[in-house]
């Protein structure tokens, strides 16, 4: 599923996030799965992962080799850091689903009654800050053309 755009939204007082009916209305439970990988990661921001994404994904390998029972010691590091930090997630009847305190505070978004944003990027969903969002939209609008570069020169090593 290619998650795109972005909504306005707030973590209600039990940490419960709706996820917004655009996504909501594209899911099919038979591709996508019935539940979401929630993912804290560094720099203000939670991850959400359909669980098909995120399954193959993680069956994938996260050294980008093939998954072994033997990985050096900074893959097998890495993995236990993310996977240990990953909650799988299924949303209630109303289409919300309750983050856990943990990523919240990891990701410094505090408790319930903040106000975010969800962003559509890509193979994922993103939960910000909202006003943090708001300040640096023109910046990061400003440095896509560099980032753009970068990436292109980067797929042709």
């Amino acid at each position: 599923m290619l998650f795109t755009g972005h909504s306005e939204l707030t973590i209600d007082a039990k940490l419960r996030l709706q996820i917004p009916a655009k996504y909501r209305n594209a899911w099919e439970e038979s591709r996508d799965g019935k539940a979401w990988y929630c993912v804290p990661w560094p720099g203000g921001i939670v991850r959400l992962y359909s669980e098909a994404c995120f399954e193959e994904l993680a069956s994938q390998g996260l050294s980008g080799a093939r998954a072994t029972l033997t990985p050096d010691q900074d893959v097998a590091d890495l993995e236990a850091d993310l996977f240990s930090l990953a909650e799988r997630i299924e949303p209630d009847s109303a289409g919300r689903i309750a983050l856990p305190r943990l990523h919240l505070e990891l990701a410094g978004l505090g408790g319930g009654g903040i106000e975010v944003v969800v962003i559509g990027a890509g193979n994922r969903l993103e939960v910000r800050d909202r006003a943090s969002w708001k300040q640096t939209l023109a910046q990061r609008f400003a440095r896509l053309p560099s980032l753009v570069a970068k990436n292109e020169a980067q797929r042709e090593m």
